[in-house]
C-alpha cells in the first residue's frame, strides 16, 4: 500500500503510474500553509497555492486525507540534507510518520521530474522512516510527459505563472492542453522547462482517471504575488468550488478541444 503526495498534475501523473505498476493507494498526504500565513509560501520543497481546494481530493478519490502544516523554513539548503529540527523538510516527516502509523503504508508516490534537491529530501525522510520512494516520472523528458498527462485525460489548470511570457490575466485557469503549444514555444524561445519544473507554473488538478468525482471551481481571484514587469508572478486563489458526479467510465471521452471532458477507462 501507497500514500501519494498530492497537488498538481506531476503528483496525479506519478499516483496513475503507481497504480498502473500494481501499487495501490491508500491515503493522500499534504502539507499546507500555517494559518494566517500567505497561500504562496516562498518554499523549496512545497507547492502550497490551491491549498485551499486539497479537501475536496479526499471526496474525489474516496480516500483518508492527511495534513499538516508547515511550520519550518527553508533552513538547510546545501545539496547534501541534514537532519535539522526547523527545516520545513522535518515536517514532511512528521506527517508521513502520522501516515504510516495509521494506514502502516509502505511507499510514498512522489512526482518530482528534475529536482535533485526535492528528491534527495524525500529520500532522506522516506530512508528514516523505512519507506520506498515512488518517482515514476524523474528525469524523464518534459514534453513527452506533458503530452502523456494531456492524453491520458488528466484535467489541470493553471494556477500560478512565474515566467518571462506567461500573462495572469490570460492563462491562469487555462487547462494543460490549451497551454501546451505556448508552454512549447517559450521552452523554445527562453529555455522555459515544458512541465514548470523550474517553477514557471503551477497546476491544480480538476480530474482524472483516479477521479471518482470531479471538481469544479465556481469562482476564483487573481493574486499579485510580484508585479515584476516581464515576468509577473500571480496565482489563483479559489473561493468556491464543488464536486460532481462524472460521467459513466464506459462513456467515451470527448475530444480534449472541447469546454467538458469526462474521463474513460
Amino acid at each position: 500500500s501507497r500514500v501519494a503526495l498530492f497537488g498538481g498534475k506531476d503528483s496525479c501523473y506519478n499516483m496513475m503510474q503507481c497504480v498502473a505498476a500494481g501499487h495501490q493507494i491508500v491515503a493522500l498526504a499534504n502539507l499546507r500553509p500555517a494559518e494566517r500565513q500567505t497561500d504562496e509560501l516562498d518554499s523549496y520543497m512545497y507547492q502550497t497555492v490551491g491549498h485551499q481546494a486539497i479537501d475536496l481530493y479526499a471526496d474525489a478519490m474516496d480516500l483518508p486525507l492527511y495534513r499538516c502544516f508547515i511550520k519550518g523554513t527553508s533552513v538547510n539548503t546545501g545539496r547534501v540534507y541534514v537532519t535539522c529540527e526547523e527545516d520545513e523538510v522535518e515536517d514532511l516527516y512528521r506527517l508521513l510518520k502520522l501516515v504510516k502509523e495509521k494506514e502502516r503504508v509502505e511507499g510514498v508516490s512522489v512526482g518530482a521530474i528534475l529536482s535533485d534537491y526535492q528528491r534527495i529530501r524525500v529520500e532522506h525522510v522516506c530512508r528514516r522512516l523505512n519507506l520506498q520512494p515512488l518517482a515514476y516520472l524523474w528525469r524523464r523528458n518534459q514534453e513527452i510527459l506533458l503530452k502523456e498527462m494531456i492524453s491520458s485525460n488528466i484535467q489541470a489548470i493553471i494556477i500560478k505563472v512565474a515566467a518571462l511570457g506567461l500573462d495572469p490575466d490570460e492563462h491562469l485557469g487555462k487547462r494543460l492542453d490549451q497551454m501546451e503549444p505556448l508552454l512549447l514555444e517559450l521552452s523554445e524561445k527562453y529555455g522555459v522547462h515544458v512541465c514548470g519544473e523550474g517553477g514557471e507554473y503551477e497546476t491544480f488538478t480538476l480530474d482524472c482517471p483516479l477521479f471518482k468525482k470531479k471538481i469544479v471551481v465556481d469562482s476564483s481571484e487573481v493574486v499579485l504575488h510580484s508585479a515584476d514587469a516581464f515576468a509577473p508572478v500571480a496565482y489563483l486563489r479559489f473561493l468556491k468550488l464543488h464536486l460532481e458526479n462524472k460521467a459513466s467510465r464506459l462513456q467515451i471521452s470527448y475530444s480534449i478541444n472541447t469546454n467538458h471532458i469526462s474521463n474513460s477507462l
